[in-house]
């Protein structure tokens, strides 16, 4: 068997117990909603401030 072997009896009938309030909601911090952020900086300042931050990034690596 190419992908190891496993006991046919585990895959039958498994009967668990969940305490689901235990469970992880995964849209607990969900929100719909829009995000928005005024700067004073032109187009090409910040496109300048990310060629700086990529840059910094490449030299760490």
């Amino acid at each position: 068997m190419g992908f190891g072997s496993y006991d046919e009896s585990e895959q039958q009938d498994q009967d668990n117990e969940i305490d689901e309030d235990a469970a992880v909601n995964v849209h607990e911090h969900s929100h719909d909603g829009k995000v928005s952020f005024d700067s004073e900086a032109s187009q090409d300042e910040l496109l300048d401030k990310l060629s700086e931050i990529k840059d910094a990034n490449a030299d760490e690596e």
